[in-house]
């Protein structure tokens, strides 16, 4: 796009209620913040477990800076591995059941490193339609065949890998989908990977540390096997950043060597594999955080459901209410934000035209009064 022409686009997303700009918070990840000014009750980040600001991990972290640094200063492969970054690699291996881990310093960064070192030109990559955007951009990134089926539509995605000519084949779903909150039927998926000799590529951002006792949808369902890929970011119900891949151990020793995203990037901060290490154990130790978060779910599905305000069927933490045009979503955001709630509005293109919705995204640090107080504001801005 040339310069001249960027005032015109802006204008155009304006127009089109999909402008979007940065709001400044103030004060640490809580579900009581500071943004610009003014206090809000949040129902938007995905700290699902209230850990991204729990002393422990803080703890933690300071003490792994006084001991290793700030900077990790080399990529993993000359100079930046560190026995930390070794020791949670290990650790997360074992939580989530998989021969070994590698980490990353994003889920997007993780997404283009398993896509692309697996498949290229020639090979086939399918994907669910609600997938998210890091898993097709690094579709597209591999060069391989890229073929797009109906959510989580078995069939269709059967006909779709009995019918390719592709030796090398790759199947990339969400565990959980982030805008709708539901999840992908992931026994039934492997069943098909296996069937039609794929990988099963598992991007549970959204599900580990909530689901399968914290350690993720694949292991609540049971899989395993050597196709199976696991990845999960550690930004949302962990707490810390970054992400990691859990795979057998051959097939970490394939992307050290020949994911790009890997190896062309600086180690993420030594200290911040200690605040995983410590997230671990609180995850662990403390099943009370997700016993929590699903009493929340569960109060703000039934009083919804009391008058009539549906819900898509989720039983995660993000419970969006589908409103439809963009202008309306957006200006039931605002009538919450008046309120004292920050709840964003998701318009396209996150999500498809005409289901521009307000996302609503649980934590165990949420209290009851807080919940109930947000239910009676929407019930009422949504009444008729």
């Amino acid at each position: 796009m040339r310069s001249q022409d960027l005032s015109a686009a802006l204008l155009e997303l304006q127009q089109q209620h999909r402008f979007r700009q940065r709001h400044i918070v103030e004060t640490p990840q809580s579900c009581e913040v500071i943004i610009e000014g003014k206090s809000y009750i949040a129902f938007a980040s995905n700290d699902y477990l209230g850990l991204a600001n729990h002393p422990v991990l803080i703890a933690a972290t300071r003490e792994a800076l006084s001991r290793w640094g700030v900077g990790g200063g080399a990529s993993h492969l000359v100079a930046g591995h560190f026995a930390i970054h070794e020791e949670a690699e290990q650790a997360l291996a074992t939580f989530c059941g998989r021969e070994a881990a590698l980490l990353f310093s994003s889920g997007y960064a993780a997404n283009q490193a398993v896509i692309t070192s697996l498949v290229g030109r020639g090979d086939a990559v399918f994907a669910d339609k609600l997938n998210h955007a890091s898993l097709n951009d690094a579709c597209l990134l591999s060069r391989a065949t890229f073929r797009r089926f109906r959510h989580n539509d078995l069939q269709q995605l059967e006909q779709l890998l009995a019918s390719t000519p592709a030796r090398t084949r790759l199947i990339a779903v969400d565990a959980v989908y982030s805008m709708d909150g539901d999840e992908a039927p992931l026994k039934k998926l492997q069943d098909l990977a296996d069937k039609y000799d794929a990988w099963l590529y598992i991007d549970d951002a959204h599900g580990f540390g909530v689901l399968g006792d914290g350690r993720g949808s694949a292991v609540e369902q049971g899989l395993h096997g050597e196709r199976l890929i696991y990845m999960a970011t550690l930004g949302k119900a962990a707490g810390v950043s970054g992400a990691f891949v859990g795979a057998t151990s051959q097939l970490v020793a394939w992307l050290v060597n020949t994911a790009r995203s890997y190896i062309f990037t600086t180690a993420q901060p030594p200290a911040l594999a200690a605040a995983v290490l410590a997230s671990l154990q609180l995850m662990a130790d403390e099943p009370w955080r997700r016993q929590r978060l699903q009493q929340g779910v569960s109060l703000v599905r039934e009083r919804l459901a009391e008058v009539n305000i549906p819900l898509m069927a989720s039983r995660t933490p993000i419970q969006p209410i589908i409103i439809g045009r963009n202008e309306q979503a957006l200006l039931l955001a605002a009538q919450l934000k008046e309120r004292g709630f920050w709840v964003p509005a998701i318009r396209p293109p996150t999500v498809p035209e005409g289901t521009a919705r307000l996302r609503l995204t649980l934590s165990a640090a949420h209290t009851q009064d807080q919940l109930e107080g947000l239910l009676d504001c929407v019930v009422e801005a949504m009444q008729p």
